[in-house]
């Protein structure tokens, strides 16, 4: 999994960061890992490396129908299932096509995304680049960065976010017999589950103690890494009630934790 900046995060410079980012994701080329923890934590580092406001990660199911897979915010993730339900936006056409979208105005773009567009605005979104999850030509999703201004990557950071999607993408497909179509379908389908019970899991937690998606998601993430289990067998053992919820609890965000209390996935 990719780490949560830490408080000494901020003081490394951003080459450290990337080849941070790019060393764990290399390790889950020989490493057992948790894809959806993986995901989780590359769309925060996306939203740091880049100075994104937010960041989405969408998947291709079996069926070939698209999910959400990783957000940085709840908002984002509610945009991300507008997008799919609506059959429009900018990562659907990245995925699509196979080739990086960007929009540096979308304002400008109401009649290429009449419904995306307005909704995104709402939002608070102004722009977005989007890149396809590939390997050569096989696209699995895609990766979504919003920003609250209207502006563009520039070519060498578009060109570093390709790059780390397409790491994500072949540690995503590296598994035994991977090349197999029948097992790549089920790994993918696993992760997409997994995400279900994920967002129940944070239900459960955020009805039980009168607390927000984010901070539940933020709890269920830290005791899954202090008990190193994986984030989606934690979420599991929430929703079949295995884990005793006030455990959990204790590890609530307080209300100044700043961001990493406000981290939502």
């Amino acid at each position: 999994m990719i780490d949560e900046p830490g408080p000494g995060m901020s003081g490394s410079s951003r080459e450290e960061q990337i080849t941070d980012t790019f060393v764990t994701l290399a390790d889950t080329l020989v490493d057992d890992y948790d894809v959806i923890d993986l995901l989780d934590g590359l769309v925060e580092r996306c939203v740091l490396l880049f100075g994104a406001t937010a960041a989405g990660i969408l998947l291709v199911d079996q069926r070939g129908n698209l999910s959400v897979t990783a957000t940085s915010s709840e908002e984002t993730r509610l945009l991300e299932v507008f997008q799919i339900q609506g059959d429009e936006g900018p990562c659907l056409d990245c995925i699509r096509s196979s080739r990086p979208v960007t929009c540096g105005d979308l304002a400008a773009e109401s009649a290429r995304w009449p419904a995306f567009v307005p909704a995104a605005l709402a939002t608070g979104f102004r722009a977005v680049d989007a890149v396809p999850l590939r390997l050569r030509n096989v696209t699995i999703g895609g990766l979504n960065l919003f920003h609250g201004e209207t502006r563009s990557l520039p070519p060498a950071d578009r060109r570093l976010a390709q790059a780390l999607a397409d790491v994500a993408t072949i540690g995503i497909l590296q598994q035994r017999s991977i090349h197999r179509s029948s097992i790549l379908a089920e790994q993918l389908q696993a992760a997409l589950n997994s995400r279900i019970v994920i967002e129940q899991a944070k239900g459960v937690l955020a009805e039980r103690h009168g607390v927000g998606f984010e901070q539940a998601f933020a709890a269920l993430r830290r005791y899954a890494r202090d008990t190193n289990t994986k984030l989606s067998e934690t979420a599991r053992l929430v929703v079949l009630r295995e884990i005793d919820a006030d455990e959990i609890s204790r590890r609530l965000p307080r209300s100044d934790s700043g961001p990493d209390g406000a981290s939502e996935h």
